[in-house]
């Protein structure tokens, strides 16, 4: 991490956050994802100052396979945003790249072109690393900082199709799921538990030749979803086609929204849903916390590898090697 010779305090990375300062707010996010314990601190610092004026937001989770042209519709959707809304867009892009080498980390930026040189916008991909699903682990924080920034829009777009989904969905209040034209095989392809969190099915790429396939999948996703539960929300998901390309259905996108919006603003599930995002979100910390602590203990790392070959040998049982080791990290009498 390279930043200048003099750390700046907290206070001076939150006042330039708060004034909208996307250089400093990128530096606070790349505190954020590093593992250095000073980093660490600092970030939780500014984090908690910044967090009274986060909140303010629509989060929409953004996902499909590759190849369904996710890049290219936020590219277009949150032009559309800026342009016709006013609204300021904040994408943040799960790169499944190398922690290590990077990988493509500057892909999205180089597919977004015209949105990530527009000042009311930020773009900031993420590398996946080893949290779940390649859903990076510290995008809840980063969204926390891109709400006190200024951006009331914030796009979360997922790495693919998978378990990474569900983590996503777990921290947004609305759910896009972007499918290609033709329903038939990827019907059956996609997974119904995807399928059942979409508050949107939007059929991309429907322009030209593909035009009438997209209609007949839209057709087709919307019989689906006639089968899958009412949802929590109260909400009633929606098939629609667009095209990033032709820029054809996007604004009925943002009324869909809109609407999904409005109605769980005034059902009372829009805080009841943030409430248990925030209460899932601390276990989840809590839960990590105490797995780091478990494995960085000397005691346990000195004793791991001992119990763990004792349990292949068959010479001891799982449950009684696992109790054992907990007992040791809780002090009592091991085994």
């Amino acid at each position: 991490m390279a930043f200048n010779k003099k750390q700046k305090t907290a206070a001076e990375y939150v006042e330039a956050i708060l004034r909208g300062d996307r250089i400093l707010l990128g530096r606070a996010i790349t505190l954020v994802e590093s593992k250095k314990a000073e980093h660490q601190k600092l970030a939780q610092e500014i984090i908690e100052k910044c967090l009274p004026r986060s909140g303010n937001s629509i989060r929409i989770g953004i996902t499909g396979s590759p190849g369904v042209g996710k890049s290219s519709f936020i590219e277009t959707f949150g032009t559309y945003l800026i342009e016709k809304q006013k609204r300021r867009p904040a994408v943040l892009a799960i790169d499944p790249s190398s922690q290590v080498s990077r990988g493509s980390i500057l892909g999205d930026k180089m597919r977004m072109e015209k949105l990530s040189t527009n000042d009311h916008a930020f773009i900031r991909p993420s590398p996946a690393g080893t949290s779940l699903g390649g859903v990076a682990a510290k995008t809840r924080e980063t969204m926390l900082l891109c709400e006190a920034a200024g951006f009331d829009t914030i796009l979360i777009e997922t790495v693919g199709v998978g378990q990474s989904e569900v983590a996503v969905h777990g921290m947004v209040d609305f759910f896009l799921l972007l499918l290609l034209p033709g329903a038939g095989d990827e019907l059956q392809g996609i997974k119904r538990g995807i399928v059942e969190m979409a508050d949107l099915i939007a059929i991309n790429k429907a322009d030209g030749e593909r035009t009438a396939l997209a209609k007949s999948a839209r057709k087709d996703y919307a019989q689906a979803l006639h089968l899958f539960p009412p949802k929590e929300s109260g909400w009633t998901p929606k098939a629609v086609t667009c095209s990033a390309l032709q820029k054809d259905g996007i604004e009925n996108i943002w009324k869909l929204i809109l609407d999904f919006q409005k109605q769980i603003n005034e059902s009372g599930w829009f805080k009841n849903n943030r409430q248990q995002q925030a209460k899932n979100w601390f276990y989840d910390l809590l839960e990590q916390g105490l797995k780091r602590l478990f494995f960085t203990k000397k005691e346990i790392a000195e004793k791991l590898q001992s119990v763990e070959n004792e349990v292949l040998e068959g010479r001891l049982a799982a449950s009684k090697a696992a109790n054992g080791l907990l007992e040791l990290f809780t002090n009592k009498p091991p085994f």
